[in-house]
């Protein structure tokens, strides 16, 4: 569980503040790069372990910088985080925007969404690690604007109970398919399907929706696009990039379904719906 103290109680100050604003102002080169990871890791020596609470992509969010890569980029960088990614969404966000956060993590994603959609936003989270999904619940009740829902679950292609592989070295990278680790800790999770979940929600569309699952995604869509409505299908789609560990050709599944590429980033691809 995360620590119950009322946000602001960890605060930074001192030398970790001064840290946080130096990496929060680097610039996108080689030098700048190494010297924010440098600094980085003295904060996170400094911190022992304790949280650090923070406001982040137009979110409040109480973050453990610890085992988690995600929760780093996001309290140390955040300029770095997704950024290409992010102003895509911005530039497709409308009134009453729907969004599915398939792999949410912690909530940057939906938090960073519902900060710039407004209140007539319908944002649903999914995320199955218990310890991780305890962290998003928190971050999205310090922002009681946010329409967020959050599901404990994970989506995989059939319902039920499945294993979940948890990497103690990044949890951001737990997976329904075996992670490269030899340390990785299996848990039993309750699972759903992509259309099972959203027709649960009453969703007649989806504008967009991200995942995030360590090379599953293609479990999740193919049956999703197959099965759907053509309504369902998302207006775009932020994916990442499992494709050395996928079973199908997904790029050439998504372009069979009328989507272009519309980005290639470092980690994700970004597909659009052909009107």
């Amino acid at each position: 569980m995360p620590d119950s103290a009322p946000f602001g109680a960890y605060a930074p100050s001192g030398l970790v503040a001064s840290i946080l604003n130096r990496t929060g102002e680097a610039k996108d080169a080689w030098l700048s790069k190494r010297l924010s990871f440098l600094l980085r890791r003295i904060a996170i020596a400094w911190l022992g372990g304790k949280p650090v609470d923070v406001e982040r992509l137009g979110a409040r969010m109480r973050l453990f910088p610890y085992n988690n890569v995600c929760e780093k980029r996001v309290l140390f960088t955040p300029q770095f985080f997704d950024p290409e990614e992010r102003e895509i969404l911005r530039a497709h966000l409308r009134d009453g925007y729907v969004f599915v956060d398939v792999g949410a993590n912690i909530g940057a994603y939906s938090l960073f969404v519902a900060a710039n959609a407004g209140p007539d936003a319908r944002i649903l989270c999914v995320e199955p690690q218990p310890a991780i999904f305890d962290r998003l619940v928190y971050n999205i009740r310090q922002n009681p604007g946010a329409a967020i829902k959050a599901v404990d679950c994970a989506v995989a292609d059939k319902p039920g109970e499945l294993t979940l592989f948890l990497d103690p070295r990044n949890s951001g990278e737990a997976s329904v398919k075996i992670v490269g680790s030899g340390q990785a800790k299996p848990i039993r999770v309750p699972a759903t399907t992509l259309l099972d979940l959203v027709t649960a929600e009453g969703f007649d569309h989806i504008d967009a929706i991200k995942l995030d699952v360590e090379g599953a995604e293609d479990i999740i869509l193919e049956p999703f696009l197959s099965n759907a409505p053509e309504a369902l299908h998302p207006r775009l789609i932020i994916v990442e990039d499992g494709s050395g560990r996928w079973q199908i050709d997904l790029p050439a599944l998504l372009g069979e379904r009328g989507y272009r590429l519309v980005s290639k980033t470092r980690l994700n691809f970004v597909y659009e719906k052909a009107q």
